[in-house]
C-alpha cells in the first residue's frame, strides 16, 4: 500500500506545474485535461471555461509521485494541516531549495541549524503549499 499526496490547486495546477519542473526538477508522468475525459463532467462539477484545466496530474519529485488537479477551479487552494518534507543531501542543496521555494512565497521558519538537523526550515511557496527542507544529520556535509 502507498500513501500519495494529492494537491488541490483550484484553478492554478499547470502553473504549479511548471514551477516544480523547472525548480525542483519534477517530471511529468500522467496529465489530462477536464475536456479530454473520456466521460462527461457531472454537472456543476467544472465552471464553464474551464475545460483546458488540469483535471488529474501525476508528477514526480525525487521518489515520490505527488498527484494534482485544479478540482473546481474556483480560485480559492487552501493547503492546511500538513506540509510536504524534502531532504536533500547536503546544506548546499538545502538552502538552494529553501531559496527557490520562498521565492513568492512566505517563510514560516528560517533555514537553520537545530538539534536534530545540521539545517531545518519551514515555507509555504507561491501556491501556499507548505515545505519543510530537512538534512538528515547521518548525511549532511555542512
Amino acid at each position: 500500500m502507498q500513501v500519495q499526496p494529492y494537491l488541490f490547486f483550484d484553478g492554478r495546477c499547470e502553473e504549479a506545474i511548471e514551477f516544480y519542473k523547472s525548480k525542483l526538477g519534477a517530471k511529468v508522468e500522467m496529465l489530462m485535461r477536464f475536456k479530454d475525459s473520456p466521460e462527461p463532467a457531472q454537472p456543476g462539477m467544472v465552471p464553464p471555461g474551464a475545460e483546458n484545466k488540469v483535471m488529474h496530474s501525476c508528477i514526480r519529485i525525487g521518489d515520490t509521485a505527488v498527484m494534482a488537479s485544479d478540482g473546481r477551479c474556483m480560485g480559492k487552494p487552501s493547503f492546511q494541516g500538513f506540509s510536504l518534507s524534502l531532504t536533500p543531501p547536503d546544506v548546499a542543496e538545502a538552502e538552494r531549495l529553501f531559496a527557490t521555494l520562498g521565492d513568492g512565497g512566505q517563510v514560516r521558519m528560517p533555514l537553520a541549524k537545530t538539534f536534530f538537523s545540521p539545517r531545518f526550515g519551514m515555507v509555504a511557496d507561491r501556491f501556499g503549499v507548505s515545505w519543510m527542507v530537512v538534512v538528515a544529520p547521518d548525511t549532511a556535509k555542512s
